[in-house]
């Protein structure tokens, strides 16, 4: 087997064993993983990453990679996809659990999480946006995706129905396996969108019509990551987002499609790093 093929996988299997461990409480591994970042002048933030719907917490292995070569302490926790409020308020356990200066990081749906989930927050000093939603306060995602043309996402979309744990039926939304490289990977090999496209987190329909409850993004700086070749959110709507935040720096990945911290990771990372490097 490939040395370094073998070496990834360990990577990633390490990074998802500590995501899972990292989120069973307050005293449990997660705060002891960020307890370097409260250790004395110069410890660099924790750095969580929070990723969107369609995929899990494995798409930012590239990433953890890199961000824990270079010394941050790393968590990137399950988002659940049930609802904004319900998620954001996850993703806010998850921050009271740290101790310590955070950099928080939210990829597509994640960027609404993270909008919602920061509020408040007195640890979270930087906001950082991979082609993400960053919505306002009462904003709702599926009338924001039409904001600029250039999204195929929902005609890639099928809804299925799912009994609720209150009797209620929910609709949760999928892509379609024939149109799943296109709308969301297609600058990634065939080989991997199949795996992918066969492993992807499905989220609740109801994301898309929630409601934005807070917005961090007014006080709390932000930094955004464009994906020019995206077709889930159109280039032009991330562009509007992070001019409207006022983010401090945009850089762009060009020819990068809606996962860009998959196809992109140095760039994406070399982003969080430079956020990271304001907490001191």
């Amino acid at each position: 087997m490939d040395p370094e093929l073998t070496r990834r996988r360990v990577l990633a299997g390490s990074a998802a064993v500590a995501s899972t461990a990292a989120l069973l409480g307050p005293l449990s591994s997660a705060a002891s993983a960020a307890a370097p970042s409260g250790a004395g002048a110069g410890a660099k933030p924790t750095v969580v990453l929070v990723h969107g719907g369609f995929a899990d917490a494995s798409c930012w292995n590239g990433v953890i990679e890199r961000l824990q070569d270079a010394g941050y302490p790393t968590i990137a926790p399950a988002n659940p996809l049930r609802s904004l409020p319900g998620d954001a308020a996850y993703i806010a356990s998850v921050l009271r659990s740290i101790s310590g200066p955070v950099v928080l990081v939210g990829h597509s749906y994640g960027g609404a999480t993270i909008t919602n989930a920061a509020a408040g927050a007195s640890n979270v000093k930087a906001l950082v946006y991979v082609a993400a939603f960053v919505p306002d306060k009462g904003e709702q995602l599926g009338v924001l995706i039409n904001k600029y043309p250039g999204s195929i996402i929902e005609a890639a979309t099928r809804g299925v129905p799912y009994d609720a744990p209150d009797g209620t039926t929910g609709v949760d939304l999928y892509l379609e396996a024939d149109r799943f490289r296109a709308a969301f990977a297609a600058d990634l090999p065939v080989a991997t969108t199949r795996l992918m496209q066969a492993t992807q987190r499905p989220f609740s329909a109801t994301c898309f019509t929630d409601p934005t409850a807070s917005t961090a993004w007014r006080t709390i700086p932000s930094w955004g990551l464009v994906a020019d070749a995206d077709k889930a959110i159109p280039p032009a709507l991330q562009r509007f987002f992070y001019d409207r935040a006022r983010a401090r720096h945009v850089v762009e990945a060009r020819g990068a499609s809606h996962v860009a911290m998959i196809s992109h990771p140095r760039t994406t990372t070399r982003l969080i790093e430079a956020a990271a490097r304001t907490t001191g």
